[in-house]
């Protein structure tokens, strides 16, 4: 095994706090969550999945729905997560320089060669720090489902609604279904929905979304979120990785569970800030 240093490790920002910081915590959390899920039988062969990213507390039930699906197979060596940006914009596109995300169940490495293809295909930020929850947290699950798995990790700094964004999605979903054509890799897209101050409003915009994924009309929910009509702040993750699971073959999608922090705490109370979560399957019928 190669020395791995410790300037070459994205270390974690959000364990101990968004989830478990301690291995044994969070192996005990996650397989907690994937034991009270039940695996979907999909008609055909996974290509995507898309998958909540609030702390474990609110949607880790809900990822876990999304996960269950690679338990007892598929396998896949090459995994390629693509999250929004939340905090600072770090360009179009924007790939950690690391050469490893650390979590409390070990390193997982990021996949230099295909990093440097993707870089041939889009212009790539290199960033030497980034402090984005939304890519690391979807890893842990990873890490207990797959094991040993290489990672594409692209933040995706272009919102839909920004009126580049949609072009964005375009330009790299392009790259990826070129660069993973020949290799089997899962794509996940990293979202939470709408985010409110009213339950029932949260419930009726991620409706508009759930039905627009279960039809699979990758347009039309690209046209939804640009207009208000449902919300998503992995918006532009979602479009991307169903336009490259599409390029891929990909012909059907079914929405795994739904819920929302209202659902979780018991506050649907008006007024009451309310985020909605989903995790879907995205396969080849």
């Amino acid at each position: 095994m190669k020395e791995v240093k410790a300037g070459d490790i994205r270390q974690s920002v959000i364990a101990g706090s968004w989830y478990p910081g301690q291995p044994g915590a969070l192996r005990q959390t996650l397989e907690g969550y994937l034991a009270d899920t039940e695996k979907v039988e999909l008609e055909g062969e996974l290509r995507a999945l898309i998958s909540p990213h609030a702390g474990y507390a609110y949607s880790g039930t809900t990822a876990a729905h999304a996960y269950r699906q690679l338990e007892d197979g598929p396998t896949f060596e090459t995994v390629t997560v693509l999250s929004p940006l939340h905090q600072a914009y770090l360009g179009r596109f924007a790939v950690t320089k690391a050469g490893y995300y650390e979590t409390p169940l070990g390193l997982v490495e990021v996949d230099a060669e295909l990093v440097e293809s993707l870089g041939k295909e889009v212009t790539l930020n290199r960033v030497g720090f980034d402090g984005e929850h939304s890519l690391e947290i979807q890893l842990p699950f990873l890490q207990q489902v797959l094991g040993t798995f290489t990672l594409l990790p692209v933040m995706l700094g272009e919102s839909l609604t920004s009126g580049r964004g949609l072009a964005a999605c375009r330009e790299l979903s392009a790259a990826l279904a070129k660069l993973l054509r020949d290799r089997g890799a899962l794509i996940i897209a990293s979202t939470d929905l709408s985010h409110l101050y009213d339950y029932n409003d949260v419930v009726r915009h991620d409706r508009v979304m759930i039905e627009l994924v279960e039809r699979f009309d990758v347009e039309g929910l690209a046209r939804a979120l640009i207009e208000g009509r449902c919300q998503a702040c992995g918006g532009a993750p979602v479009v991307a990785a169903l336009l490259t699971a599409q390029a891929l073959g990909a012909n059907e999608a079914t929405v795994l569970h739904y819920t929302n922090s209202g659902d979780v705490t018991g506050n649907r109370r008006p007024g009451s800030y309310t985020v909605g979560y989903m995790a879907a399957a995205i396969y080849q019928a």
